[in-house]
């Protein structure tokens, strides 16, 4: 595996099986994202604590910490409750694996032989999701730091953006599970459109 460059997102496979993991780089090895392997729940769970990942393809049958265990405390740990979880299973799982895995958070379920085109497809859309997320998360800290030149503290504008900017703060880490990515890029733009009045604003009284 090549050394990780800043831009590529991390996707975690997590399996106890030597050859589906080689079987899963291949596949996604197109992509051109880093990808970083776990043999067990335990392992994947310290990676996760380590670094920050896109998504998160786990195997459901696994020896000691299955994946359903696995992704439950996925799920209750702050860092690493948000992240994308794709369950992985053989043929003969048994037929309430999706519900129990939809019940845990995960948010998608494969059935092993894995279709290359469906996987590396899936697996996109959540690495554009989180390429979106820190393209918003930046906007909102340029836009922070915007705010601290263009603003009299006594401009009540000043507490709109301030209230707006902690929503998209919430929303971007997970504190708003229930919006969908066009109403983060409307936030954003609320944002920023907020700020240039202030400037304006701040312009035309220095003008003045």
């Amino acid at each position: 595996m090549s050394a990780a460059a800043p831009d590529r997102a991390g996707i975690l496979i997590v399996d106890d099986m030597e050859e589906n993991l080689i079987a899963l780089e291949a596949v996604l090895g197109p992509l051109d994202q880093r990808l970083v392997r776990a043999h067990s729940g335990e392992e994947a769970l310290k990676a996760m604590l380590r670094q920050d990942f896109a998504v998160v393809l786990l195997d459901v049958l696994m020896p000691g910490m299955d994946g359903f265990e696995t992704a439950a405390n996925m799920k209750r740990l702050d860092q690493t409750k948000d992240v994308p979880i794709i369950l992985l299973t053989g043929t003969d799982a048994d037929s309430d694996y999706r519900y129990r895995g939809y019940a845990i958070g995960a948010a998608d379920f494969l059935t092993k032989p894995i279709d290359p085109w469906l996987l590396r497809t899936k697996v996109n859309v959540f690495l554009d999701l989180h390429r979106k997320n820190l393209q918003l998360a930046a906007q909102a800290e340029q836009l922070r730091r915007q705010l601290a030149g263009a603003a009299d503290p006594s401009d009540e504008r000043l507490e709109r953006v301030s209230e707006q900017l902690a929503r998209t703060t919430a929303v971007l880490r997970g504190g708003g599970g229930d919006e969908k990515p066009t109403e983060l890029v409307d936030c954003v733009n609320e944002l920023a459109r907020t700020v240039e009045d202030l400037r304006a604003a701040r312009q035309a009284i220095q003008g003045g």
